[in-house]
C-alpha cells in the first residue's frame, strides 16, 4: 500500500482518518508509527493541534522546529505550565514565526506579555481568534495590530505596577485619541473589576460587535467606561452574563434603553428579580433565545412576563430554578406561543401533569433536556413523548425515577432521534441500552455509562457509526 498511494492520496486519507472514541482504538494518532513517510504525511494533513508545553523541557528552538513539520497548521491550542515571564515570550514568540496561516490561537498560561502580542500581529495576519491572559492595568490598544481579528476572548490578572501595554499606549497616545471601529464581532471578558481603567476605549470602539460575554465581573470598568457600554450594543445579538451579579441590573436596563437588536440573553446564577422583571417588560427587541440559572431570583410572575413579552422565543431553559413552581412552568406554557423548538427544564418542579401539558403545546419541539429532574416516572415521561413526532435530542441525565420502559418508548415514539443522554438513570439497565441501539434508526450519538454497553451494543453502535459518550 506504501508504494500504491501517492503522497496527496495518502495525506488526503489521513486527513479524514477519526479520533479516538469508545469503538474505534486505532486512530489517526496511530498510523504515525507505520514509517517516517506516514508520520510526515499525517503532520502535513493536520490542521489543528494542542499542545501542552513544559519549559524545562521543551526551548524556541525545539518548538519552532516542531511546527515546522506542520506546513498547514490552522488552528493551535497551546497550555504552557507557570514558569518565567522571558521563556514564555520565546515560546509564543516562536509560534508566531513558525505558524504564519494560523486563524485561531487559545494560549493557555500566565499573563502574557506585548512584545509576542504584536509579534503575532504582524507574524500571523490571518488571525481571527485569539485567546488570551492579560495582566492589569488593562489597555487595549494593540488590538489595532490585529487587522483580521474577529473573536477576542481575555482573562485578566493583577498586577501591581504599569505594565509595557500602558507604555506602549503613553508611546502612540497622539495616534489613538480619535475612536477606532474594531472588527471584533465576539468578546469575551472575565475578571472586571469595579473602577477598572481602560475599558472606555474598548467599548467605543466595538461597534461591529454581535456576541459580548462577561464572566466574574464586578464592574464595566471606570464612570466614564460605563457610560461608553451602550456603543457596543447598536447591532448586539447575544449577551451571557456569568456570574455577574453586581452589574446584572444595570446591564439588563441598558440593554432595555439601547438594544434592539438582541436575540439571545443568558444569565447564570445570581441576577436580579427586579432588573429581570423589568428588563421582561420593557425591552424592545424579539428574544429567540433565553437561558436563565438564577435559583433565587426566577418567579412565576417572570415566567408569564416572558410568555407574554416573547412571542417569538424558540429556545427557553430554566435550570435550578428554585422559586419557579409547576403550577408555574405550567401557566407559562399555556400562554406562550406554539413556536417553541428548544426547551430545558434542568432540576426544575416537574410536577405531575406538566409533561402532557408541554406535549400538547409545543408539538414542533425538536431538543428535550429533562436532566437532574429525580422525581420524573415513566408514566408521565411516556405520556408526553407520544405527542412529539419531531424530537431529535433528548436528555433525561440523572432522572433517577426512569426505567427501561421510558427507553423503549423513546424509540417507538420519536422516529426522528438523533442524540439520547440517559446517564446516571440506575433504572435503565444494559438490556433496554442495548434494544435503543438497534431499533432506533437515526441514532447518531448516545450518552451511557460503560458498564451498561453490552458486546451487542458495541456492535451495532460501531456499525451504525454512533458515537457513543461515556
Amino acid at each position: 500500500m506504501d508504494r500504491i498511494l501517492c503522497d496527496e492520496l495518502l495525506e488526503e486519507v489521513l486527513g479524514r482518518l477519526p479520533p479516538r472514541s469508545t469503538f474505534s482504538p486505532s486512530t489517526a494518532d496511530d498510523v504515525s508509527l507505520v514509517s517516517k513517510r506516514w508520520l510526515r504525511l499525517y503532520r502535513s494533513s493536520k490542521s489543528t493541534l494542542l499542545l501542552h508545553l513544559f519549559p524545562y523541557h521543551c526551548t524556541p528552538t525545539s518548538l519552532s522546529s516542531f511546527l515546522s513539520h506542520f506546513p498547514h497548521l490552522s488552528a493551535l491550542v497551546i497550555a504552557i505550565v507557570p514558569d518565567s515571564s522571558d521563556l514564555r515570550d520565546q515560546l509564543l514568540l516562536s509560534v508566531a514565526s513558525s505558524c504564519p496561516k494560523l486563524t485561531v490561537l487559545n494560549v493557555r498560561s500566565d499573563p502574557v506579555s506585548l512584545f509576542p502580542l504584536l509579534s503575532l500581529s504582524t507574524s500571523c495576519p490571518h488571525l481571527t481568534c485569539l485567546v488570551v491572559s492579560l495582566p492589569r492595568p488593562h489597555s487595549f490598544h494593540w488590538l489595532l495590530s490585529f487587522h483580521s481579528l474577529k473573536t477576542l476572548s481575555v482573562v485578566f490578572a493583577s498586577a501591581s505596577a504599569p505594565t509595557e501595554f500602558q507604555l506602549f499606549d503613553a508611546a502612540s497616545k497622539g495616534n489613538y485619541l480619535v475612536d477606532a471601529e474594531l472588527k471584533l464581532e465576539t468578546l469575551y471578558l472575565s475578571g472586571i473589576q469595579q473602577g477598572d481603567y481602560g475599558f472606555d476605549w474598548l467599548w467605543r470602539s466595538c461597534k461591529n460587535l454581535k456576541k459580548l460575554l462577561l464572566q466574574c465581573c464586578k464592574g464595566i470598568g471606570d464612570d466614564t467606561s460605563v457610560s461608553s457600554l451602550v456603543n457596543c450594543f447598536k447591532g448586539l445579538q447575544e449577551m451571557e452574563l456569568r456570574w455577574c451579579r453586581p452589574i446584572v441590573t444595570d446591564i439588563l436596563m441598558r440593554l432595555a434603553e439601547n438594544c434592539t437588536s438582541l436575540n439571545s440573553l443568558l444569565i447564570y446564577n445570581r441576577g436580579s428579580k427586579e432588573g429581570l422583571l423589568q428588563f421582561i417588560t420593557h425591552s424592545r427587541c424579539n428574544l429567540q433565545k433565553l437561558h436563565l440559572q438564577t435559583p433565587f431570583d426566577l418567579e412565576n410572575n417572570h415566567l408569564l412576563a416572558v410568555a407574554d413579552k416573547f412571542r417569538g422565543l424558540l429556545s427557553l431553559e430554566l435550570r435550578n430554578c428554585m422559586g419557579v413552581t409547576g403550577e408555574g412552568l405550567k401557566s407559562m406554557a399555556l400562554a406562550m406561543s406554539n413556536k417553541l423548538e428548544e426547551l430545558a427544564l434542568i432540576q426544575c418542579r416537574v410536577e405531575p401533569g406538566l409533561l402532557p401539558t408541554l406535549g400538547q403545546k409545543f408539538r414542533n419541539l425538536s431538543k428535550l433536556d429533562l436532566s437532574y429532574n429525580r422525581k420524573l416516572v415513566d408514566k408521565e415521561f411516556i405520556s408526553m413523548l407520544v405527542l412529539f413526532n419531531c424530537l431529535r435530542e433528548v436528555r433525561v441525565r440523572g432522572c433517577k425515577g426512569l426505567t427501561n420502559a421510558s427507553v423503549i418508548s423513546m424509540f417507538k415514539s420519536c422516529k426522528q432521534l438523533e442524540i439520547v443522554d440517559i446517564i446516571d438513570c440506575p433504572g435503565i439497565e444494559s438490556e433496554s441500552v442495548e434494544l435503543f441501539i438497534l431499533n432506533c434508526l437515526r441514532l447518531r450519538q448516545i450518552h451511557v455509562e460503560e458498564s451498561k454497553l453490552s458486546n451487542v451494543s458495541r456492535s451495532w453502535a460501531s456499525k451504525k457509526l454512533v458515537k457513543v459518550v461515556v
